[in-house]
């Protein structure tokens, strides 16, 4: 599944991509599904067994899961018979309608994790040791952004870098995870953009004062579940500025993956379901380029990662 958080008129709902132009309210559908089967307190039930946001849905685990898939096979079977029925019922909304609006797929995770220093060719453009353990460090969860919102450019720094990168989705609590059993933690992939600034990233040694600033942590489209991404070491990642490629990249590069970083980081404390861990950026980045590229208002920043989709946003100055 391809599950996303949306915004339509006025409300947050969890959906599950319908190719590309349509979007299935998972809970709408779900509740469609049992009145259907007589279900007299169907609205109630609906939101307990598939909760309309996707924290709530997440923490409910594999039954939520599993009814998301009975809502999609809802959602088709009234398209299949009548599709106006299907739209202005609200289980399946169109994406080009007004005060549509894509989120983050997870817009407020408890916990953001992200790895520095995770590809060998951008350890090497950035003239670090390569790390014998996983290098952690914090993005604050209100940087935390859809496709489409723009990235604010603070009056405070003309050093704004992209940093494209894959993240993974807890599913459920991880504490003291082994390795070998890592992948079962995980909801699912998406794309991240930890977007830097690198003047203010070393004011302090944790980096967290160039990695929180207000939207400088898009995420999105989907988060795609783990049963649809067979190897998470295997996708193509590309980063582009305006159009012209500056990071082009497999995850096949990353020094530790999914497994070593979990086992690692829930060694010291546990992680919940929905929160997000970026996986680190390869060579590329604006501060490594001579001379240095950074990001303008006007730009848009545009990161690709093969079966995930494509996350695009612009950037635009912070008011004066």
């Amino acid at each position: 599944m391809r599950l996303c958080t949306f915004t339509t008129r006025g409300e947050a709902r969890l959906g599950a991509f319908r190719g590309e132009s349509e979007v299935v309210d998972l809970n709408r559908a779900y509740r469609s599904r049992l009145e259907e089967r007589g279900e007299t307190r169907a609205a109630a039930r609906a939101e307990h067994e598939l909760p309309s946001d996707m924290l709530a849905f997440l923490t409910a685990g594999q039954p939520a899961m599993d009814a998301a898939r009975h809502a999609i096979a809802r959602a088709e079977e009234v398209l299949g018979r009548a599709k106006e029925e299907a739209f202005a019922r609200g289980l399946v909304v169109d994406r080009g309608e007004p005060g549509f609006r894509l989120e983050a797929p997870v817009p407020r995770p408890g916990t953001v994790l992200a790895i520095g220093v995770n590809y060998k060719d951008h350890a090497a453009e950035s003239k670090f040791d390569l790390p014998s353990r996983p290098l952690v460090f914090s993005k604050v969860a209100t940087c935390i952004v859809g496709p489409g919102t723009p990235i604010v450019r603070p009056r405070v720094s003309e050093a704004v870098d992209w940093e494209g990168e894959l993240c993974f989705v807890i599913g459920k609590p991880a504490k003291n995870v082994p390795a070998s059993e890592a992948l079962s933690y995980v909801a699912g992939f998406t794309i991240g953009h930890d977007v830097s600034v690198r003047d203010w990233q070393f004011h302090t040694q944790t980096m967290l004062m160039g990695k929180g600033f207000d939207t400088h942590g898009p995420m999105g489209p989907a988060l795609v579940t783990r049963d649809e991404v067979p190897d998470y070491r295997s996708l193509d990642l590309r980063t582009l500025i305006n159009g012209v490629v500056k990071q082009d990249s497999n995850t096949r590069h990353l020094i530790f993956g999914v497994e070593e970083i979990l086992e690692y980081v829930t060694q010291a404390f546990t992680l919940r379901p929905g929160d997000v861990v970026f996986t680190g950026t390869p060579s590329g980045v604006g501060a490594a380029r001579q001379p240095p590229e950074f990001l303008r208002a006007g730009d848009v920043a545009r990161i690709e990662i093969s079966g995930l989709g494509v996350l695009e946003n612009p950037v635009i100055d912070a008011p004066a």
